[in-house]
């Protein structure tokens, strides 16, 4: 195994792989996101994140925001609908102090009132920035279209008036219940030993007390395909189309993965970019996407363009979803987007950051992660037929989002 492993006896499991680098990141993975908010508190996990960073028991946040930062190194985090993650980069000597660090913000933040009321009208500028984007911001609207009714569907930044109205008793108690040790996953990447690497997560982390989950996720209800157009009065029209998909546990994942990779991925030969934009000059920017989810998952095809070319547009999308269902791909047509596909991922293994984030989760959700040759095998396994099925489970019934 690439990784390795150690449980604290408070159930944080921690992973580590020594390179050679004089650069270490860490990072403390949290299995608590939006969809863990309950009535009443959309966009409280995110605001959460944001005020750890605020005051601790021992730090005030001006102190916080310097301890790595007079040494060169980084520190952040941020929140997804399943996550929160605090990550540091450091030099290699540095790491007990990142680790000392993230420690001190999880477990010990105070979340001090004035650094509150501050810290909200940041969070209300973002929301603000985050409208005057549609390319953004529709991804958004369709997401809660498509979990009506689910903490899955809410924006993560939440609204304006919601969090204005939070305080600091709403923030401990969020915290207080999501944050669960068994939902924890501290991991690292660097040139440090295993010993010290045990050494440091033992000193820092082991003193916290279990904090076992005492909830179970709601899985979102039943799905409804929608079509909707919205005036956003944009200069161009935004359009996604997409659907529900598979969760992180189904085995169809890799294969949705590849597809969406050969649909759109970031290449310059991906089949719509191919289709819009360099047969035809319809689109500049067109992307397809797959997230999957503990208990679902979201697939979207975006592309923004002219509002008098959006019908072409979609035609074009439309046509080339029916070939992926009603064609196998040739077998070089495979071959080729299958190499295109892991040249991707060994790519992105060279980051080291991204590289043990994605690995964190990894461990969160399946308490391994697979190695490299692992992932090159069941990519190399998947048929054409496999794709053929994929693309006519989720490319028949599609949802459509409209800005014009």
């Amino acid at each position: 195994m690439e990784f390795y492993t150690h449980t604290l006896p408070n159930g944080i499991r921690c992973i580590h792989k020594r390179v050679k680098s004089a650069v270490s990141y860490c990072a403390l993975t949290v299995g608590a996101g939006s969809r863990d908010e309950l009535p009443g508190e959309q966009g409280i996990a995110h605001l959460t994140e944001h005020t750890l960073f605020k005051g601790t028991e021992h730090r005030k946040a001006y102190h916080i925001n310097c301890r790595l930062e007079n040494l060169g190194g980084e520190l952040n985090a941020f929140t997804t609908k399943e996550e929160t993650v605090v990550h540091a980069t450091t030099l290699r000597g540095d790491f007990p102090k990142a680790a000392e660090l993230i420690a001190d913000l999880v477990f010990h933040s105070v979340f001090p009132t004035r650094e509150l009321e501050k810290e909200k009208e940041v969070i209300v500028d973002e929301i603000n920035s985050y409208k005057d984007s549609p390319s953004e911001r529709i991804f958004d609207d369709f997401e809660e279209l498509l979990f009506s009714g689910s903490p899955l569907g809410h924006n993560i930044l939440g609204t304006k008036s919601a969090i204005l109205r939070y305080g600091r008793e709403d923030i401990l108690r969020f915290a207080g219940r999501t944050y669960n040790t068994d939902q924890m996953i501290f991991s690292s990447i660097g040139n440090v030993s295993e010993k010290n690497f045990v050494r440091t997560v033992e000193k820092y982390l082991g003193g916290v007390g279990n904090r076992p989950r005492t909830f179970t996720r709601e899985a979102p209800g039943a799905y409804v395909p929608f079509h909707k157009t919205v005036n956003r009065n944009t200069h161009q029209a935004h359009c996604i189309v997409g659907g529900r998909a598979y969760s992180i546990n189904d085995p169809r994942r890799i294969t949705l993965s590849l597809l969406t990779n050969l649909l759109g991925g970031p290449s310059a030969n991906s089949l719509l970019n191919v289709a819009l934009r360099e047969k035809n000059g319809l689109s500049y920017s067109v992307e397809a996407g797959y997230s999957p989810l503990n208990d679902s998952g979201i697939f979207t095809i975006y592309f923004g363009t002219d509002r008098d070319k959006t019908d072409r547009c979609m035609e074009i999308v439309d046509r080339q979803l029916s070939q992926l269902k009603s064609t196998p791909l040739s077998a070089r047509r495979l071959s080729m987007a299958k190499k295109q596909y892991l040249g991707q991922l060994a790519i992105a293994m060279e980051s080291n950051e991204g590289y043990m984030l994605g690995a964190a989760k990894s461990y969160l959700v399946y308490g391994h992660v697979d190695e490299i040759g692992t992932v090159c095998r069941k990519i190399a396994a998947i048929t054409r037929e496999q794709i053929q099925e994929v693309a006519n489970d989720l490319f028949t019934d599609t949802s459509v989002l409209l800005y014009k």
